[in-house]
Formats: C-alpha cells, structure tokens, sequence
C-alpha cells in the first residue's frame, strides 16, 4: 500500500522503465532523474544497495546527470540496469551482460557485439522489436516514432519480410506521431495559461 501510494502521489513526467531483460515493464512518474531511481527501485522490487544506472531502452545512452534527464520526452521509455547489468539490442535474445553501454559520440569506436553492430540504421531495431510485439508502439517516444513514419517499407525487408506489416507500422505510427504532438502541443498551451494566470495574480 505504501508502494502505490509512493508512486501515485509523486509529481512530474510520465516515463516507461524497464529492467535488462525487458521482462518487467512499468509505467512512472518522476520530477528527476533522483526520483526516478528511487521509484525505479521500488516497482522494479530492486535491492535497497544496489548500483543503479538509467539508460535509454532504444540505444544505451546513459542518463547520468539531471541537466540531461531534464531534456527527456514524456513517455521515454528507460531501462535500469544495476551492478555489471550491461545495454542489449532490442531483440537481440542474448543475455544483457555481453554488451557494452554507447553512452556517447566518443563511444563510437569501442568494440561492440556483432548484435547490435548488425544493425545498419536505428529504424531497424525498432522494427524488429515491434514485429515481435507490436503493442510496444505505445510506449515510444515521439524520436522513434518519427523514425518509423519515415521509413521505407523497401529497404527493411530484409529484416521484416512482411510488406503489408511494415505499411501498416508506418501508417501506425504516423498517427501515434501526430495524437502525441497534438497533445503536446495542448500541454505547452495550457502551461503558457498558467503562466500568464500566475503573472497577473502577481
């Protein structure tokens, strides 16, 4: 009861976490990168002492400072990892362990499993990991999303034979696209209304 409570009453953005196996997904709200690693640990039923670090579930990128969690989309989804716990390509089906986070530019050059070098673009883990599950689609950021409605069906065939799926996933997501950029935008104008409401009671 304390759990929920904890996390209904917790203010700020809504974020996905997942664990590093992708296994236990959760949907969030957190108002810091702090906050977000205290809830973290508490749905993802994380030891108390345990060495946590947020990455970003797409790509690896570590989210290691608050200026930069601050920049993050609603919705993002996150994956934390704890101890030695490493990235994984989505859909790779091997274990977390054998890889390495890119958490930058300067980290193109490391040495990266062969799973996720296969990877010629970021569009097509994406797509390999919704042909798997397509219900996934929800919990994408509006980055991915772009991505998806961009894409040409063409050029991904040989990572998804299907023609008719990937039509329809770009089609998917050129809807999810535009509903979430709608919102957003009603978000921001709701926001400059509070702010001009403040401004006059001051």
């Amino acid at each position: 009861m304390s759990e929920c409570t904890a996390v209904i009453s917790s203010t700020g953005n809504p974020y996905k976490i997942v664990d590093c196996t992708r296994e236990k997904r959760k949907g969030i709200t957190a108002s810091s990168l702090e906050d977000l690693t205290n809830v973290a640990r508490s749905r993802l039923a994380l030891p108390s002492d345990a060495d946590l670090t947020i990455v970003l579930e797409q790509d690896g990128t570590e989210v290691d400072d608050e200026e930069y969690f601050a920049t993050l989309e609603r919705n993002t989804s996150l994956m934390v990892l704890q101890g030695d716990e490493k990235w994984a390509a989505p859909g790779s089906g091997k274990t977390a362990s054998r890889y390495i986070v890119v958490d930058n530019v300067d980290s193109v050059g490391r040495t990266i499993d062969e799973t996720v070098r296969r990877y010629r673009s970021p569009v097509e883990p994406l797509v390999s990991t919704l042909h798997g599950d397509p219900s996934h689609i929800s919990l994408l950021g509006g980055n991915d999303l772009e991505l998806l409605s961009d894409m040409n069906p063409d050029s991904l065939a040989d990572i998804v034979p299907d023609r008719l799926f990937l039509e329809q996933l770009k089609e998917a997501s050129g809807r999810f696209l535009a509903e979430k950029r709608q919102a957003q935008e009603s978000m921001a104008l709701l926001q400059m209304y509070a702010t001009g409401g403040e401004m006059e009671r001051a």
